[in-house]
C-alpha cells in the first residue's frame, strides 16, 4: 500500500464538496466513482475538508465517515439531483470549493453556491448517444438538453475537467461547450503481482459494469464467431449490473456455456488474476471518458481491443498496447488478428512489455497533483 500523500499548505482547511451520482461502494458503481474517490481522497490527505455528497444506494448508511471524509447519501437514481442541490443550498456557504461530477446529468451547483465559491465541473465523457439506449424518447430529449444547451449556459463561466482529449472534442463538437476545459486523464495502481502466467490456449476477457451501453452482447456474439477459427478460445466476462441475468440466457441460449463463463463481481485480486491470464482484454462500449478498465489491463502486460470510438481511442496505443476497430471493421475481426499476433511468444512479450510502460505513466498521485493545481489556496484564517 502506498503512503498517503503529505499534507500540503495550501490546501489545509480548504472546504470542499465533491458532488457525484454514487460512491465507490455503491452496488453500480463503475470508472466515474473510482475517479471520485481516488482524487477525493488524496486532497484530502492534503489537508482539504472534504466532504462526499451522492446517492444511498441498498443498504447504506445515510452518513459515514471513510479515511477522514465525511460521505453523506441521500437519493436514487434520479431524486439524488434535487436532494444533492436542497442539501448544497442549505450549506452553501460552508465551502470554498464545489466538485461537480457530471454523469450525462450535471448536479448544476453554481445554482446553489455563491459565486465566491469556486465550482469545477467534471466531466467523463459526452451521454447523448447513451440517452437512447437507456431511457423513453420524451426522456432521452430531456437528457440531451440538460447536458447540452442548459449545461453549456449554468457552466459558461466554470473551469470544465474533462479525463481524455476525446472527451474534450465530444464537447466542443457535440455539445458545443464554450467554457474553459482542461484534461486531468484517470490514474492506476500498480498490480499486486507483476507477472501473471497467461493460459496456453487463447483466452479473452472482458471487465465492466454488465449495463446496455457497454454492449457485453456483442462480445458474447464475437465468442460464437471466433470458435470455428479458435476452437480452444474461452472469455471470462467479469462485472456486475442489470444485464447479468440477460447475459447468462444468451450465453445458454447459444450454447456457449463452455466457452463463455461470467464471474460476476470477483474481489480485487481475482479481477486481476482472470484479467492477467488473458491474452488479451475486450471492450464493446459504444464510449468511454477514458476506460479505465483499459488501464487497469495494460498495468498487467494486457492488451486490449475496442472499437475506435470515444475514450477508447485515447486509452489504446492502436497496434502497440492493443488494436481498435475503425470504420468498416468488425471486433471479431480485429480480435482474430489480435490473438494471431499474440500466438506467437516473442511479439506477445514485446506488447506486454509496451503496455505496461504506457500504464506506468498514469497514477492517481499525479492525476490528483493535476487537480490539486487548479484549486485555489486555503481561505485565511477569519474568512
Amino acid at each position: 500500500m502506498l503512503p498517503p500523500s503529505p499534507p500540503d499548505p495550501c490546501r489545509a482547511g480548504l472546504r470542499v464538496a465533491l458532488v457525484n451520482w454514487r460512491d465507490p461502494w455503491h452496488e453500480r458503481a463503475g470508472g466515474a466513482e473510482a475517479y471520485a474517490w481516488e482524487i477525493g481522497r488524496r486532497l484530502a490527505e492534503q489537508g482539504a475538508d472534504l466532504t462526499f455528497r451522492t446517492a444511498r444506494g441498498p443498504g447504506q448508511a445515510a452518513a459515514e465517515s471513510v479515511a477522514g471524509i465525511r460521505i453523506v447519501r441521500g437519493g436514487g437514481t434520479f431524486t439524488v439531483y434535487a436532494r444533492a442541490a436542497a442539501w448544497l443550498l442549505r450549506r452553501r456557504r460552508e465551502f470554498d470549493v464545489v466538485i461537480d461530477c457530471q454523469n450525462g446529468i450535471p448536479f448544476f451547483t453554481p445554482l446553489f453556491v455563491p459565486r465566491s465559491v469556486r465550482v469545477l465541473c467534471v466531466v467523463h465523457h459526452v451521454h447523448d448517444a447513451q440517452f437512447g439506449v437507456h431511457f423513453p424518447g420524451w426522456l432521452a430529449r430531456l437528457g440531451r438538453f440538460l447536458e447540452g444547451p442548459a449545461a453549456r449556459r449554468v457552466y459558461r463561466r466554470h473551469l470544465c475537467v474533462a479525463v481524455s482529449p476525446s472527451t474534450v472534442e465530444a464537447m466542443r463538437r457535440r455539445l458545443a461547450w464554450t467554457g474553459p476545459i482542461t484534461v486531468v486523464p484517470n490514474g492506476g495502481h500498480p498490480p499486486r503481482q507483476a507477472r501473471h502466467e497467461r493460459t496456453e490456449r487463447p483466452s479473452l476477457v472482458c471487465v465492466g459494469r454488465m449495463v446496455p451501453h457497454k454492449r457485453m452482447e456483442l462480445v458474447v456474439g464475437l465468442a460464437e464467431t471466433l470458435r470455428a477459427e479458435w476452437p480452444d478460445l474461452t472469455v471470462d466476462l467479469v462485472g456486475r449490473g442489470p444485464e447479468f441475468g440477460r447475459l447468462t440466457a444468451l450465453v445458454a441460449e447459444r450454447g456457449l456455456t463452455h466457452v463463455v463463463r461470467l464471474h460476476g463481481h470477483v474481489p480485487e485480486e481475482e479481477k486481476e488474476r482472470l484479467v492477467g491470464r488473458a491474452w488479451a482484454h475486450l471492450s464493446a462500449s459504444q464510449g468511454e471518458g477514458w476506460g479505465l478498465s483499459v488501464l487497469e489491463a495494460a498495468a498487467l502486460g494486457v492488451p486490449t481491443v475496442a472499437f475506435d470510438v470515444d475514450g477508447l481511442r485515447d486509452a489504446v496505443r492502436d497496434g502497440r498496447t492493443g488494436w481498435l476497430a475503425g470504420e468498416g471493421r468488425s471486433l471479431a475481426k480485429v480480435t482474430s488478428e489480435a490473438l494471431a499476433l499474440l500466438s506467437d511468444p516473442a511479439r506477445a512479450a514485446d506488447v506486454a512489455r509496451e503496455c505496461r510502460a504506457w500504464a506506468a505513466g498514469f497514477t492517481w498521485d499525479r492525476s490528483a497533483a493535476m487537480f490539486a493545481g487548479l484549486l485555489p489556496d486555503a481561505p485565511r484564517k477569519g474568512r
